[in-house]
């Protein structure tokens, strides 16, 4: 059934899929790419290069792996679940997904126990449970990506902290000849700075984040003292919550560039919860 065909009222795009873990590769010193699979995969769809997901971890002093039914209100269904045994669950970015395969390529930060999604990625191991909650096939294109350049743009800016470095790398590998590329990624080891492959005109600032200094401190220097190339910039700025409002400022203010060609997103707050 085509999309256009749907009652819109009905569509629930998102829905649950269980999943186990296949694979843990321990890509830099701070990320974690951890493959899931399972045959739910086979109704999963992807939609975008930086396509976000939720995931859901079993709590460890539980047995049982409470989750909303499949459908309907997932998201109603899982507020309503007792906190007391509720899973924890977190927004990521979908690395890769192999459909033919049925995987999901996911790729963790890892900050220690101070959070539940990084604790249980220290910890995972083939066969570990988990489950994500994304797009369904049936309803696919109905969902997308939020990287959508306009068709003048000259260039792309990519600026975020480590949680932001899937989906912008995502972004440059699937840039195709001539399209250009400035990238400031700001890591907390230089260890993290990984090769590129990408068919694009990429420049890219590995900003690994010195010991005691706040986090984006590095990158937004690096951005306001950065000589961009001419042309009309598309900015796609991503991390936590203070850089971005703090990017997205100067980008409109010092720069003057039009806030309809920058998307961003402050998803996590330093001193609050890591998603």
């Amino acid at each position: 059934m085509s999309t256009e065909a749907l009652d819109r009222s009905t569509i629930r795009p998102y829905t649950i899929f269980h999943v186990t873990v296949r694979r843990v590769v321990q890509l830099s010193p701070s990320v974690r790419l951890i493959t899931f699979c399972g045959p739910d995969l086979a109704g999963f769809a992807s939609g975008g290069n930086d396509q976000r997901c939720k995931v859901f971890f079993p709590r460890p002093e539980r047995a049982d792996f409470r989750l909303p039914a499949r459908g309907g209100d997932w998201y109603q269904e899982y507020l309503d679940i007792d906190p007391d045994i509720r899973p924890p669950m977190r927004s990521y970015t979908i690395r890769r997904h192999d459909p033919e395969r049925a995987e999901v390529d996911i790729e963790f930060v890892l900050h220690g126990e101070t959070g539940p999604a990084s604790a249980w990625a220290l910890r995972a191991a083939e066969g570990d449970r988990a489950a994500i909650c994304g797009p369904d096939a049936r309803h696919f294109p109905v969902l997308g990506n939020e990287f959508h350049p306009p068709a003048d743009t000259d260039f792309r800016l990519l600026a975020g902290d480590e949680t932001a470095l899937p989906a912008m790398m995502s972004i440059v590998e699937a840039l195709g000849p001539g399209e250009r590329a400035v990238v400031f990624a700001e890591v907390p080891d230089p260890g993290d700075a990984r090769p590129l492959d990408t068919l694009g005109e990429v420049t890219i600032s590995w900003l690994p984040r010195q010991p005691g200094a706040a986090v984006g401190e590095a990158l937004l220097a690096a951005v306001r003292a950065a000589e961009l190339p001419d042309g009309l910039p598309y900015a796609w700025i991503a991390g936590e919550s203070e850089l971005v409002k703090q990017l997205r400022r100067h980008l409109v203010r010092d720069r003057g560039v039009d806030k309809r060609r920058i998307y961003f997103s402050g998803y996590w707050r330093h001193g609050g919860v890591l998603e």
